[in-house]
């Protein structure tokens, strides 16, 4: 007679997993598209700041992090930029991460203590600036929930220049500062 054989059932796809399956091209933002209508924080939760209203016209920059404090972001992305003679030629540069505004006005301290590189750090707590922009990613492995890629989006009158997207989220190649600002000198 024959035996029973248990066969392992097959566990459901996760949202992570079926992604990975996805034949279409991610749809980022794009080089055109207008920047978000949304309310950031800066320094505390009381203060807002509409990137869409700082950014509408003239040139600007908004550099995209996973995290405050994280490694990458600390010691090579943000102050690459700090320390960039370049940065000048960028306009209004800002800082977003999916931290809240205390943590982000700390972080700011920590990496421009005296305020003199003009960078400002916002807070996107609840993702809506990410979500818009299609940049939101599963970082709960890493980071304990969903953060935002990395990214750099060059602007000019309230549209997006370049887009500087990292493929794998969290690298760090092409949305560092000598590459996004150096393309800017060529121009």
């Amino acid at each position: 007679m024959f035996a029973a054989r248990r066969v392992p059932l097959a566990r459901p796809l996760t949202a992570t997993t079926r992604r990975l399956f996805h034949a279409s091209a991610p749809a980022y933002v794009q080089v055109g598209d207008k920047i978000p209508d949304v309310e950031l924080m800066e320094g505390s939760p009381g203060s807002k700041v509409n990137i869409a209203d700082e950014l509408r016209s003239g040139k600007g920059l908004v550099i995209g992090v996973p995290a405050a404090f994280s490694p990458s972001c600390s010691e090579s992305h943000i102050p690459g930029y700090i320390n960039s003679a370049q940065l000048k030629s960028a306009g209004r540069v800002f800082v977003v991460s999916v931290n809240d505004a205390f943590v982000m006005k700390a972080w700011g301290k920590v990496l421009d203590p005296s305020g003199s590189s003009g960078i400002r750090f916002l807070a996107d707590p609840d993702l809506r600036f990410t979500k818009a922009l299609d940049l939101a990613f599963d970082g709960a492995a890493i980071f304990g929930g969903d953060r935002s890629k990395r990214y750099a989006l060059v602007t000019e009158d309230g549209a997006v220049k370049e887009a500087h997207v990292e493929s794998e989220n969290t690298g760090l190649k092409v949305s560092s500062a000598d590459n996004v600002l150096g393309k800017l000198l060529k121009e």
